[in-house]
This record gives C-alpha cells, structure tokens and sequence, in this order.
C-alpha cells in the first residue's frame, strides 16, 4: 500500500495522514513512517458523525479525535481498515471539514469489499474481498494486525 500511495500521490510537507478509529489508526501507524510524512498522524472517531447510530446506538467507546496539525490547505490520506458501504468514509469526511478545508482527500483502505451504498472509491486497497451476505471481515490489533473473516447471522 505504501508504494502504492507513493506512485499515486506526490506526498510533500502538506501532506498528512489520518486514521479512522481504531482498525483505520492501526493501518496508519504502519504505513505513516514507510511514507516519511513529517505531520504526526491525526485520529478520527466518527460516533458522532454516524448515520444509523439512531439504529446502532453509540459507541460505548467514544475517543476523542486528534488533528495535531491544521487540516485546511492539506492533502489529506484519509485511512481505514475496510471500505464496505461508504457511509463511514462519508462519516469522516464530514468531520474533516468541520476542522477545515483540505486541499485534497485521498483514501486508502486494508480491504475493499463489495456492497457500496454510496459513491466512494478508495485511491488505494490493499486487497479487493468478495463476501457473501452473511460474511463479515474484521481487523484486530494493533500487534500483530490480523484479518479475519467471520460468519455472522
């Protein structure tokens, strides 16, 4: 992913990284440094930002997000673990732009699975998964990373 992200992107000084909590973060701690980014990497929790936690509830585990550096003007690689359905990447976005105006927003994903709800499409992916309705993948960390695929009912 990381030689991926050097090929597509021109990564400079206004460029920064942020993960999406907690798989998001995890893959960003590892390719942060790979990529020799000089902003520290930012972390987003998208609770508040969900459109279904009406459904879901929320999260008992909110964390606060952390943007050590200004987002406006920025060229944001935003990161996550699994892109399914798009409304998470959505999520993030949003809040993004509550913090300001970055330049540019480039998403890079561990996984990319089938079943997009909206029109987000991740720059880069580390794999493409195709899952049945009733398969569900989850990443655990953060050492060792570890994939998984589940069957849930």
């Amino acid at each position: 992913m990381a030689g991926a992200l050097r090929e597509r992107l021109n990564i400079d000084e206004h460029t920064a990284m942020v993960g999406i909590h907690t798989g998001g973060v995890w893959v960003a701690q590892q390719l942060h440094p790979l990529l020799g980014i000089e902003a520290p990497p930012g972390e987003l929790d998208i609770s508040f930002y969900r459109d279904d936690f009406t459904r879901i509830g929320m999260n008992p585990q909110v964390r606060p997000s952390q943007l050590p550096f200004s987002v406006d003007d920025r060229h944001i690689i935003l990161v996550d673990d699994v892109l399914h359905t798009g409304r998470t990447i959505r999520a993030a976005m949003n809040e993004l732009f509550d913090y300001g105006r970055p330049a540019s927003i480039s998403l890079a994903v561990l996984v990319e699975r089938d079943g997009r709800e909206l029109p987000i499409e991740a720059a880069v992916s580390g794999l493409h998964m195709k899952l049945g309705d009733h398969e569900h993948v989850k990443l655990s960390g953060p050492a060792p990373l570890c994939l998984e695929v589940k069957h849930v009912e």
